[in-house]
C-alpha cells in the first residue's frame, strides 16, 4: 500500500471510529487528526474539508451496499405483482450482514453513522446520497408504494424516516439488546437475528392503516 493511501486509511479509519461514538457534530478534526497521527494539512490535502471527509467515510459503505440493493429493487420490479412488503424489506438484510466483512462491526458502524446524518441534521450527507444513489432510492420507494398502494406520498416519506429511526436505535442499542435476551429469556441473538427481528415490526407500522390528522379516525 502506497504512503498517500495509507495515509487515506488511517485518517477515514480514525474519522469512522470518532464520530459513530460521538457523532459529527461534536468531533472536530483535530480530534481526528491526533487519533490518525496526521496533520491538519493532510486532511485537507486528501478530503478538502470535514463534510468531504463524512461523506467519504459513508461512501467506503455505500458503494458496496447500493450497488447490489440496485440489483435486488430491479429483480423485485420485474415481478408482474406487487411485492410483500416484508420480502421488499428482507432484500436488505444479507447486503447489510455483507459489510462486516468489510469493516469489524460493519453493519453496526454503517447504520449508526447513517442515523448521525440526521440526528446531527448533515444536509450536505442526504444531498451526497441523493447525487450518487437517488435513482436506487427511488426504486424502493416505487416498490414500497406498490405494495401499499393506500398510503399518500406524505406518509411513504414519513413512515420511512421512523422506521430508520428505528432501525438507528436498535443498531446502537443491540449489544445490551441480545445481553437482556440472553439473560432474561436465555435466547442466543446475533446482529442477524436483530436485524430479521425489526423486518416483521417495520413491515407492519410501515403498511398500518393512515389516521387522519386528529388521529381519531382510520381512512
Amino acid at each position: 500500500m502506497s504512503s498517500k493511501v495509507h495515509t487515506q486509511q488511517r485518517i477515514l479509519d480514525a474519522a469512522q471510529s470518532l464520530f459513530a461514538e460521538s457523532g459529527f457534530n461534536d468531533t472536530s478534526l483535530r480530534q481526528i487528526t491526533t487519533k490518525a497521527e496526521v496533520n491538519l494539512a493532510s486532511v485537507n490535502y486528501h478530503f478538502g474539508s470535514k463534510k468531504e471527509l463524512i461523506q467519504a467515510v459513508l461512501q467506503r459503505y455505500l458503494q458496496v451496499l447500493m450497488p447490489r440493493l440496485d440489483q435486488e429493487f430491479d429483480r423485485l420490479l420485474a415481478s408482474q405483482k406487487p411485492n410483500d412488503l416484508t420480502q421488499i424489506l428482507s432484500v436488505f438484510v444479507k447486503p447489510l450482514l455483507d459489510l462486516n466483512q468489510l469493516q469489524r462491526r460493519g453493519t453496526r458502524t454503517f447504520l449508526q453513522l447513517l442515523g448521525r446524518g440526521y440526528t446531527d441534521v448533515q444536509g450536505h450527507l442526504r444531498w451526497f446520497i441523493n447525487q450518487h444513489y437517488g435513482r436506487t432510492l427511488d426504486k424502493f420507494v416505487l416498490l414500497v408504494q406498490q405494495s401499499c398502494p393506500h398510503l399518500p406520498q406524505s406518509e411513504v416519506f414519513w413512515r420511512l424516516h421512523f422506521s430508520l429511526g428505528s432501525i438507528v436505535f436498535t443498531m446502537a442499542s443491540s449489544d445490551a439488546l441480545s445481553e437482556i435476551a440472553q439473560a432474561d429469556f436465555n435466547e442466543a441473538v446475533d446482529i442477524e437475528g436483530v436485524i430479521r427481528r425489526l423486518i416483521p415490526y417495520l413491515g407492519a407500522a410501515i403498511a398500518a392503516p393512515v389516521y387522519s390528522q386528529d388521529l381519531k379516525t382510520v381512512a
